[in-house]
C-alpha cells in the first residue's frame, strides 16, 4: 500500500521488519506468521502484558497534568496579581500591561520547534522537561522582584521562552507510547490540567492576595510569584524521577515490556518510530516545513486560540458581575471545573466514535451562543452562564490538538517539529489576544466578543476543509488496496 503524504515513505504491509528482526527477538518467521503474539506468551498473555504496561506508564503520566497546572498558573497569575495592585506598583499606562502578556508569547514562539527538536534528538524527557521546568519557576519567583516595566516584562519574555518546552513536549511524549485510538483520552486528561490550572490559580491566588498583604513587608501579589514559583521548582524536582524517556531509553521497562510498547505502536500504524531514525533532524524539520496540512491545521489553531482569549482576562471578565476582589476570583472557578468535566467526556466519547470534527465544531458552537449573550446583556445571572459555555470551549480544542497527533504519525522527527510549529505558531493568537480586551471596550467588551465569535467560525469552516481532504486520502488508500487485492485495511486519517 502506498502512504500518504504525510508518512512520506510506503507503509510496509507487514507491522514486522522481517527473518532479522524475528530472529532478534527468538521467534522464527513461520511462528510470527501463526501467532505474532508468541514472542509475548500468546494472545491472553500478551493482553494481561499490555493492560500492566498502559497502567505503570499511565500512573507515572499523570504527573504531566500537575506540570501543567503549574505551567499555566506561573504564566496566568498576572492577571490575578492585576487585581491587587500589580499595575500600581509597576506604574504601568497605557498599553504596558497587555505587552505583558503578549511578550511572554513571544517567547513561547521562538523556542518550541528548537526544544521538540531537541527532545526527540537527545531522547531523555525525564530531564529535559524537568529541567526547563526548574528554570521557569526560578523565573516566576523573579517576577515578584521587579519594581518597572522593563524588569517585567523581561522576566515575562523568558518565563515563555522556558515554558515552551512543556506542551509539545508532552504531545511528542504522549504520541510516543500510546496508539491512535488512546492519545486522545490521555491528550484529554493532559489538557484538563491547563483547564483545571484556571480553577485552582484563581482559588490559590484569592488566598495568597487576601492573606498575604504586608507579610515580611511585601505586597500581597508578590507572594503570588514567590510562592507559586517555589511550588513549579519543588515539583520539577520529582518529576526527574517520575516520568518516562523514550520506549528505547526508559531503563525501568523490562524487555518484553519494551518490545510489546514498540510493537504496539508497530502495529497502529504499520511502522514503528524506531524503524525510521535514518530520518534526521533536519529532514524531519524540512518535511515539517513543506507539508502545507501542518500550516492549514497551525491557522485553524491560531483563530481557535484567538477566540479563547477571554481565558488571559478572565479575572477581568468576572469583575464585570459587580463583587470584590476575593469573591471575584473565587467566581472564576467553577467555569473551568465544568469546562474540565466536559473536556474530559467530550474526548472520551471522540476517541470511543473515533470522530474529531463534530466534537470540536460543536464545542465551539456552543461557546458562540456564549459569547452572543455576553454581547446581549448585563444581567448578572445570564452574564455568568455566559462564561461557563465560554469556558467550555476548551473542550473542543482539545480535541484539536489530538487531531493534529493523529494527523501526523510518522516519522517521529516530523511529527516533534509538526506538533511544535502547530502549538507555536497559534500562540500568535495570544499575542492578538491580548489587546482585543482593552479596558475602553468594558464592562460589554461587545467587539472583543465580536472577533472571538468571527475565529471560532473561522476555525470551524478550517476544520471542515481539512476534514474533507483526509477523507479524500481514505478513499485513495481503499482503492489502492482493492487495486493490490490486499483484504485487511491499513492506515486511516481520523476524520
Amino acid at each position: 500500500m502506498s502512504a500518504s503524504p504525510s508518512l512520506e515513505k510506503a507503509v510496509p504491509e507487514s507491522p514486522f521488519a522481517g527473518p532479522e528482526k524475528d530472529r532478534e527477538n527468538g521467534v522464527s518467521a513461520i511462528e510470527v506468521e501463526e501467532d505474532p503474539d508468541a514472542e509475548f506468551g500468546g494472545r491472553e498473555a500478551r493482553r494481561r502484558m499490555e493492560k500492566r504496561l498502559l497502567r505503570k506508564l499511565d500512573m507515572r503520566m499523570s504527573i504531566l497534568i500537575v506540570i501543567y497546572i503549574l505551567n499555566y498558573i506561573d504564566r496566568n497569575n498576572a492577571s490575578a496579581a492585576r487585581l491587587r495592585g500589580l499595575e500600581a506598583d509597576l506604574h504601568l499606562t497605557g498599553q504596558q500591561f497587555p505587552t505583558l502578556l503578549s511578550i511572554l508569547y513571544v517567547g513561547y514562539i521562538l523556542m518550541q520547534i528548537p526544544s521538540n527538536l531537541l527532545l526527540n534528538w537527545v531522547g531523555k524527557p525525564s530531564l529535559h522537561l524537568p529541567i526547563c521546568m526548574i528554570i521557569w519557576g526560578i523565573i516566576s519567583c523573579l517576577t515578584g522582584v521587579t519594581h518597572n516595566f522593563i524588569g517585567a516584562l523581561l522576566t515575562r519574555f523568558f518565563l515563555g521562552f522556558v515554558e515552551a518546552a512543556f506542551f509539545p513536549g508532552a504531545l511528542f511524549l504522549i504520541s510516543k507510547w500510546y496508539k491512535r485510538s488512546e492519545v486522545g483520552f490521555r491528550t484529554a486528561i493532559l489538557y484538563c490540567g491547563n483547564i483545571i490550572s484556571n480553577a485552582f490559580g484563581s482559588l490559590i491566588a484569592s488566598g495568597i492576595l487576601d492573606g498575604m498583604e504586608g507579610v515580611l513587608g511585601h505586597q500581597a501579589w508578590r507572594w503570588l510569584f514567590y510562592i507559586e514559583g517555589s511550588l513549579t521548582v519543588f515539583v520539577a524536582i520529582c518529576a526527574i524521577f517520575i516520568l518516562p524517556d523514550f520506549p528505547m531509553t526508559t531503563r525501568w521497562l523490562s524487555e518484553p515490556e519494551r518490545r510489546l510498547a514498540m510493537q504496539r505502536l508497530e502495529e497502529d500504524v504499520g511502522v514503528g518510530d524506531q524503524a525510521e531514525t535514518e530520518v534526521g533532524q533536519m529532514r524531519g524539520l524540512a518535511m515539517a516545513l513543506t507539508d502545507w496540512k501542518v500550516w492549514w491545521l497551525a491557522l485553524a489553531m491560531t483563530a481557535q486560540v484567538l477566540a479563547l482569549s477571554f481565558n488571559a482576562y478572565f479575572p477581568t471578565l468576572t469583575a464585570t458581575l459587580g463583587f470584590n476582589t476575593t469573591v471575584t476570583l473565587l467566581l472564576c472557578a467553577p467555569p473551568f471545573v465544568f469546562a474540565a468535566a466536559e473536556t474530559f467526556a467530550l474526548r472520551s466519547h471522540s476517541d470511543m466514535r473515533r470522530e474529531r470534527f463534530w466534537h470540536i465544531s460543536i464545542s465551539l458552537g456552543v461557546g458562540i451562543v456564549g459569547y452572543i449573550i455576553a454581547i446581549c446583556t448585563m444581567n448578572l445571572a445570564a452574564r455568568y452562564v455566559s462564561l461557563f459555555l465560554m469556558a467550555q470551549g476548551y473542550a473542543g480544542f482539545t480535541v484539536l490538538y489530538t487531531w493534529m497527533s493523529n494527523s501526523f504519525p510518522r516519522p517521529p522527527s516530523k511529527r516533534a517539529v509538526a506538533l511544535a510549529l502547530m502549538n507555536a505558531f497559534s500562540q500568535l493568537g495570544n499575542i492578538a489576544g491580548s489587546y482585543i480586551w482593552p479596558t475602553a471596550w468594558g464592562p460589554t467588551y461587545e467587539y472583543s466578543y465580536a472577533i472571538c465569535i468571527s475565529c471560532a467560525g473561522l476555525c470551524i469552516l478550517m476544520c471542515y476543509i481539512f476534514k474533507l481532504h483526509l477523507a479524500h486520502l481514505n478513499r485513495k488508500f481503499a482503492q489502492q488496496e482493492e487495486e493490490q487485492g490486499i483484504k485487511t485495511p491499513g492506515f486511516r486519517y481520523i476524520l
